[in-house]
């Protein structure tokens, strides 16, 4: 396995870890609504460990992968702005829903507004059918995200609206990490 392969499993383990752990939280809370309630309403309550601790080690193997990929002569902008995806994503496990300050609000943002962006960004990556696909993740992702900041929820629920920039930044995550694991020197 060379360091792209490395920074596509690191990448893979974090986010697969994250999607299954979501899950798995959603589950344990059988009131729980995708629809009505916020993501992040995981990670406080009975369950906030599970959720916290899956999002923690998603964004902090998602900086790792990134800062392999600099480390190994990728200095895109896509790698970069990946890395501050990686904080946010951190950001928002350290400090759970309704932490003072406003800071699992900035975090949120931080990590959907930089995974959209990283999405959008892969444009320049050559070589690959990806960078076709990514760019339109990206665009659902940053259109959702507005969306979302402006209270238009489309019959989905604040939920649903937030899972509209979720689902589609994961999936790049693992469209990515795909194409790393693949990568040849």
């Amino acid at each position: 396995m060379n360091r792209i392969q490395l920074s596509g499993a690191l990448v893979f383990i974090g986010v697969s870890t994250f999607g299954i752990l979501l899950l798995i939280a959603e589950a344990l809370r059988p009131s729980y609504s995708v629809s009505l309630e916020y993501i992040s309403s995981l990670g406080v309550g009975a369950n906030a460990i599970l959720f916290n601790s899956a999002i923690i080690f998603m964004g902090a193997l998602i900086i790792i992968s990134a800062l392999n990929l600099i480390l190994s002569g990728w200095r895109s902008m896509w790698v970069w702005t990946t890395v501050i995806a990686g904080v946010g994503a951190m950001g928002v496990g350290l400090f759970p829903s309704g932490s003072p300050y406003s800071l699992h609000v900035i975090f949120s943002a931080v990590v959907f507004g930089f995974s959209g962006l990283s999405a959008v960004f892969f444009v320049t990556v050559r070589g690959t059918l990806l960078r076709i696909f990514s760019p339109s993740l990206g665009v659902i992702v940053l259109a959702s995200l507005g969306l979302y900041a402006t209270n238009q929820f489309l019959s989905l629920g604040t939920g649903g609206m937030e899972r509209m920039i979720a689902y589609p930044a994961i999936l790049w995550a693992m469209s990515l990490a795909g194409y790393l694991l693949g990568h040849q020197k």
